[in-house]
C-alpha cells in the first residue's frame, strides 16, 4: 500500500474519534462530557453556534490528519497496543486546527483549504475564542478517561502542558520577523522556530503515542525528537511548495510568505548568498507585503536564482536522515517501524 493510500484509509478514522470528542450536534450529554454538569443551564445553541459550528467548519474542509497517524505509528513502533491509543488522535489532530485558526487571524491571511478563513466567515471574536477552545477541548478526554494508570496521565498532562508552551514561542518568533522587526535572523534561529511552531506538534504526536504503548523513557525521548525533525522538514517542505506548488496555490493564493514577509530558510540563503542589490530588492518586496502577483513572483525568482529552494530540500533531506539513524537503534523491527520511516519520507517528499 502506497502511503497516499495509508494516509487516506486511516484519515477517515481520526474523523471518527474527533466526532466523539465533539459531535457535530451539541446536545446536553455532549456539553456535559466536554464541560461537567452546569450549576444553572446551557444555552445549547448558543454554544453550538459560538463553538461547533466554526469548529467544524474548518475540520470539515479535509486536512493531512498526518500528526494523529504520525502518534499511532509510534505507539506501534514501541509495541503498544493502538486499539486503546486510537481515541487519542483527535488530542494532536483538534490541537493542531486550532492553531491553524489562530494562525489565520495573525497572518491576515484570507483562504484556508480554498475556502475564506474561520475568522472572515464567523468574525474575528468568535474564531479567536474557538480557536483557544481547541487548544484545550482534549483536556476533556483525559478528564473523563478513568481507566489510564495515574502515572501516565500525569505524563500525558507534563506533555501537553509543556509543548503547548513551546508552540507559542515558536510563533511568537515567527509573527516578529515577519513584521521585519529582525533582519539578521540565522538559520540555527529559524530551524528552532520551525520545531516550536510546526514541529512540536509531531513532536507531542510521537511522544504520545510513545507513552501510550508504554514505550521506555529512551524510546519516548528519542520518538519525541524524531517526530520534531519530521515536523521541521514538513515545514521547509511546505515553505517550498508555498512558493512553487500548484496545490498551495490554489488553497491559499500564489506565495503567501513573501506577502506575509516570512523569513524562511529559502529566504536567509538567498540573504546571505545574494549580491546587494538583490538581497535590498528581496527585503523591500518582503517588508512591502506584497499582494500582487507579478511582484510576488519576482521575490521567487530571487530566491530561485540563488538555489535556495535545492538548498532547502537538501536539508529536509539531512535532517530526517540523522533523526532517523538517532530513533532507528531504540526500536524493535517491525512492519510499524519501517511505515515510520516510509511516512516520514512522504511528508517531506510530497508535491501537495
Amino acid at each position: 500500500m502506497s502511503i497516499e493510500a495509508y494516509l487516506k484509509e486511516h484519515s477517515s478514522a481520526v474523523d471518527k474519534e474527533i466526532e466523539q470528542l465533539l459531535p457535530h450536534t451539541t446536545t446536553q450529554k455532549s456539553l456535559e462530557f466536554i464541560y461537567g454538569k452546569p450549576q444553572f443551564g446551557y444555552d445549547i445553541d448558543s454554544l453550538h453556534r459560538a463553538l461547533t459550528v466554526p469548529v467544524w467548519d474548518l475540520l470539515d474542509r479535509g486536512g493531512k490528519r498526518w500528526r494523529p497517524i504520525l502518534m499511532m505509528l509510534a505507539c506501534e513502533a514501541v509495541g503498544g497496543n493502538t486499539e486503546e491509543a486510537r481515541k487519542f488522535q483527535s488530542l494532536v489532530e483538534v490541537i493542531h486546527n486550532g492553531t491553524l485558526m489562530i494562525d489565520d487571524i495573525e497572518d491576515n491571511s484570507e483562504l484556508r483549504r480554498e475556502k475564506p478563513c474561520t475568522y472572515k466567515i464567523f468574525g474575528t471574536d468568535i474564531a479567536i475564542n474557538a480557536g483557544n477552545f481547541m487548544y484545550y477541548l482534549p483536556f476533556s478526554m483525559l478528564l473523563n478517561e478513568k481507566k489510564m494508570p495515574a502515572e501516565k496521565k500525569i505524563k500525558i498532562y507534563e506533555l501537553y502542558g509543556q509543548e503547548m508552551i513551546r508552540l507559542h514561542a515558536g510563533q511568537g518568533m515567527d509573527i516578529l520577523w515577519h513584521r521585519g522587526q529582525k533582519y539578521d535572523v540565522k538559520e540555527n534561529e529559524y530551524l528552532q522556530m520551525c520545531a516550536y511552531k510546526t514541529g512540536i506538534l509531531a513532536r507531542m504526536a510521537t511522544k504520545l503515542g510513545a507513552i501510550l504503548g508504554n514505550g521506555s523513557d529512551k524510546q519516548v525521548e528519542a520518538l519525541g525528537k524524531f517526530g520534531e525533525t519530521v515536523g521541521v522538514a514538513f515545514q521547509i517542505q511546505d515553505d517550498i511548495l508555498n512558493l512553487v506548488g500548484e496545490e498551495m496555490a490554489k488553497s491559499k493564493g500564489v506565495g503567501e510568505d513573501i506577502h506575509e514577509g516570512k523569513r524562511t530558510i529559502m529566504v536567509l540563503h538567498t540573504l546571505e548568498h545574494a549580491n546587494a542589490k538583490d538581497k535590498k530588492r528581496l527585503l523591500d518586496i518582503l517588508n512591502s507585503h506584497p499582494s500582487d502577483e507579478k511582484t510576488i513572483r519576482e521575490a521567487i525568482a530571487l530566491i530561485e536564482k540563488y538555489g535556495s529552494m535545492d538548498y532547502a530540500r537538501k536539508k529536509a533531506k539531512e535532517l530526517m536522515e540523522k533523526s532517523w539513524k538517532e530513533v532507528e537503534h531504540v526500536l524493535p523491527e517491525s512492519k510499524a517501524k519501517q511505515t515510520l520511516h516510509a511516512f516520514a519520507q512522504f511528508l517531506i517528499n510530497r508535491d501537495i
